[in-house]
């Protein structure tokens, strides 16, 4: 395993910490007596006017700006892991999809029953489909050696399979009008920048330009312009077992800019809903779908998915890991923030309401789930330790965050 590789991950459970206190700090700044001013940052409109956009707010430019280095970082991860990683070959592939797959269906045939119908809120269906993964690893490496490390593999490699749907869900169920013509040449273009890797051109320069550029025609297309991350990581060369290829380098490269500067910025950019409306903030029927996704949806869809494939065969339980400990850890996957606070801004785009109260429920149900997950992982007392696993996560998490 790379070098480059073992600091990302070492880095990823800083990077959890960091985005619970940025969280923590934006609860803060919307509900003290810096909240209007707060606000008033956030919807502060600057720079040029874009294709379909208009000039943009502060939160906007964090949201589909920023916030498409993200979405390259997580496509950048997924390719590695496919064709170079946890996920190189179908047996390592089963157990996550398995686990993935019911664990986005799940919460999100629950939000519907929750919210019964409400031709307003049908829309939000996929805010708790999604898992937070650097929430997650920031709780397991308070954890330590409490657990396992085939728990922590399984939860990492969960969470990418879950980005690959939550890249789909996006791209296919919250594309506003499209244009056609911005449509087509991004395509060329993504075509394009993927026949320079066929061609040989290894600098990286060249990719980021295409990037910029995609960036722009997927924005006037009306596809999300996130989605562009996407495909400029798609077209980046990597090859098997390769160290130093483009793709792995510039991954290395935008990692600790991403999980340290933009996650966490976007986190403080939208989590700071204002919950001083009494219990009533709570109890509305789109927090409480949200909530009963994140919650129960979650950790019902993994952890029967993950017994079934066990008991039937299709896959073998995590080595080292008790019943109890996987089920803590598919509570901790019901921590959706990042991914569900970006589909919640997608869902109800012109409904303001509707987001802070979509707010609401991914932070309540996003801490129900953390809380019990911690709880359980924590008062459970581990089985026999594997020492090919041991060896495994020591490099993927640090051998400190195993004491």
């Amino acid at each position: 395993m790379s070098g480059q590789f073992v600091d990302q991950q070492r880095n990823e459970r800083n990077a959890g910490l960091l985005l619970i206190a940025a969280a923590a700090l934006a609860v803060l700044a919307g509900n003290g007596p810096f909240a209007a001013t707060y606000q008033d940052v956030l919807h502060f409109k600057f720079g040029p006017a874009l294709p379909h956009m208009g000039q943009m707010a502060l939160h906007h430019w964090i949201a589909d700006g920023l916030m498409a280095l993200f979405f390259l970082l997580v496509g950048l991860e997924v390719k590695r892991e496919w064709y170079d990683g946890q996920l190189a070959t179908a047996a390592q592939r089963r157990l996550p999809i398995l686990a993935a797959a019911a664990g986005m269906a799940v919460p999100a045939i629950t939000y519907l029953t929750v919210a019964g119908g409400e031709r307003d809120l049908i829309n939000g269906w996929a805010i708790p489909a999604a898992t937070d993964i650097a929430f997650a690893i920031g709780i397991l490496a308070i954890l330590g050696r409490r657990v396992p490390p085939s728990i922590k593999l399984l939860l990492v490699t969960i969470a990418i399979v879950d980005d690959i749907g939550a890249v789909i869900i996006i791209a296919l169920f919250y594309t506003a009008d499209l244009n056609v013509a911005a449509l087509a040449g991004a395509l060329a273009l993504a075509a394009a920048m993927g026949a320079m890797g066929q061609f040989g051109v290894r600098r990286i320069w060249p990719y980021m330009i295409g990037f910029a550029l995609l960036w722009l025609l997927v924005l006037s297309s009306g596809v999300h312009a996130t989605i562009a991350g996407v495909l400029t990581a798609l077209t980046i060369p990597l090859a098997r077992g390769e160290q130093h290829s483009p793709l792995k380098r510039l991954e290395h490269r935008i990692h600790p800019w991403v999980m340290f500067g933009v996650v966490p910025l976007f986190g403080f950019s939208s989590a700071g809903v204002e919950i001083a409306g009494g219990i009533g903030h709570f109890v509305t029927p789109l927090p409480l779908a949200i909530l009963a996704g994140l919650f129960i949806g979650k950790q019902i869809g993994i952890f029967s998915a993950i017994w079934v494939a066990v008991k039937a065969g299709l896959a073998p339980q995590p080595k080292g890991a008790t019943w109890q400990q996987i089920y803590g850890a598919s509570l901790l996957c019901g921590i959706g923030f990042t991914m569900s606070l970006f589909i919640s801004a997608l869902a109800f785009p012109d409904a303001i309401a509707l987001v802070d109260e979509a707010k609401v429920g991914i932070l309540v149900g996003s801490l129900a789930s953390a809380l019990p997950g911690y709880l359980v992982l924590r008062f459970t007392a581990p089985a026999r330790r594997n020492s090919g696993a041991d060896r495994e996560a020591t490099e993927l998490f640090g051998a400190d965050q195993l004491d």
